[in-house]
């Protein structure tokens, strides 16, 4: 997975319908409040897709965002459907438990039980160990050059199994976490060999057919898939359409494609109980020391019980929140890369519980911000340069397209999409020494460096 740092390209329009209901606990004007946000990143060229954030099943906000195909001008809709990237994994870890409960497997199974080419060094890995993270095996996408190489061709599960079956394991099984898109490929093929059946059909009769997930499915490229959205990603020039990537690649940690509509419904199924015995859903939803459980992560939201995944796959960016104990789930769905909805749809939460207050723009004086321009060193071969465009500061990263930030505290910036803050550092009329930038709870530090042709 790529680092995402200030992410983001040209607007589109949006398009808005009305929200069907308002639940308890938000705000009276949520609706509009939430609308807002997200309207103010499309305008800034920071988000396209489908937004639905429900309470107690009851939607109140439920719209599309930009378009779906930029080319010929189609807006997203809530039955627009998005590739899901990694929010696939709940949907494998459902799987695994369904066999658990029929009797064919146990999470703690070594996987040699089933992959007959496991080698020894693998003897200690178990299916808990692959569904939380912590086998220590290394993920094939972690392989320098990996996507450049081989996102074009299609693979075997066994033929991506064996891409790290005979590098060394990262750690000893269950002592660390490291996020791991082989462990899920590994129970997928769990799933094909004791299930009798493909991961992809299994994960139709099994779960979508029987809960009326009827725009869910395994995305195949070359399947004529009605109103499913073009996927993009960012360049230093703008827009583009995202790399083709063929999805037996991804498989089980992250082929699958969705609505907002259909994720709503998921989200009941998993309160309900409707594929999995309370036992079951406990055993997925329980914290293994590192935030993470079956296929979901385990993480508060300031103080609120939160279950949770985000997906990022060629041209789309995915999170589905849920929070049990309030009875809300935010769901996004972006049809472009860089779009971060992991924040998105977390501070959606946030303005439902008044923990979060979008940050408001102060005037700056031109002749302060040009203090500010300049190149700056994020770490090696990774600049971040900043210039003025009339009265707003511009950021713009190594190979990645302009955001443009808002000056919120003097000497501080923030930045919407990515959910970044800059500060400077600077004193009387000199220009700023060095930036720090703060993102998903690290702090970069960045000193000024000679700004080159």
């Amino acid at each position: 997975m790529k680092l995402k740092i200030l992410l983001a390209s040209a607007a589109s329009f949006l398009l808005t319908s009305p929200a069907l209901a308002i639940g308890p606990n938000c705000p009276a004007d949520y609706a509009a409040q939430a609308r807002g946000l997200i309207a103010q990143q499309v305008k800034e060229g920071l988000f396209t897709g489908t937004v639905l954030i429900a309470k107690d099943g009851v939607p109140l906000l439920r719209e599309g965002f930009g378009a779906a195909n930029r080319e010929w001008d189609i807006p997203n809709a809530p039955d627009t459907k998005f590739r899901l990237g990694s929010v696939t994994k709940q949907f494998t870890a459902v799987a695994i438990m369904q066999l658990v409960e029929a009797g064919k497997l146990s999470v703690d199974d070594p996987i040699s039980k089933y992959y007959a080419d496991a080698p020894a060094t693998w003897s200690k890995v178990t299916i808990k160990h692959l569904l939380t993270h912590t086998s220590g095996i290394p993920s094939y996408t972690g392989i320098p050059g990996f996507f450049e190489k081989n996102a074009q061709l299609p693979m075997k599960p066994e033929e991506i199994i064996k891409l790290t079956q005979d590098k060394p394991l990262e750690f000893e099984p269950g002592s660390k976490f490291a996020y791991d898109n082989s462990g899920y490929v590994i129970l997928g093929y769990v799933i094909e060999k004791v299930s009798g059946q493909t991961y992809a059909d299994y994960l139709s009769q099994k779960i979508l057919q029987p809960l009326g997930l009827k725009n869910t499915g395994y995305d195949v490229s070359t399947q004529i898939l009605a109103k499913r959205a073009t996927g993009y990603q960012p360049s230093k020039d703008g827009w583009r359409n995202a790399e083709y990537l063929d999805m037996t690649i991804p498989y089980a940690a992250g082929s699958l494609y969705s609505t907002v509509d259909d994720l709503l419904v998921w989200d009941r199924a998993m309160s309900d109980g409707k594929l999995l015995t309370e036992a079951s859903r406990k055993a997925m939803w329980t914290d293994y020391g590192h935030n993470y459980g079956f296929g979901w992560a385990v993480n508060p939201q300031s103080g609120h019980e939160r279950i949770s995944h985000g997906g990022g796959i060629h041209g789309f960016s995915t999170s589905l929140n849920r929070y049990p104990k309030d009875g809300l789930v935010t769901i996004v769905l972006s049809n472009f890369q860089a779009a971060s909805a992991n924040p998105l749809a977390n501070n959606l939460a946030g303005l439902c519980f008044g923990t979060y207050t979008p940050p408001k723009a102060i005037a700056v004086p031109t002749a302060t911000l040009d203090k500010y321009v300049g190149s700056y060193l994020l770490m090696p071969n990774f600049i971040l340069k900043i210039y003025r465009e009339g009265e707003k500061l511009i950021t713009q990263a190594t190979g990645q397209p302009p955001i443009p930030v808002i000056a919120t505290a003097p000497g501080e910036f923030y930045a919407a999409g990515p959910n970044a803050k800059i500060s400077f550092k600077q004193t009387g009329d000199s220009p700023a020494t060095s930036l720090t930038l703060h993102q998903g709870g690290r702090d970069m530090e960045a000193p000024r460096i000679p700004d080159k042709p």
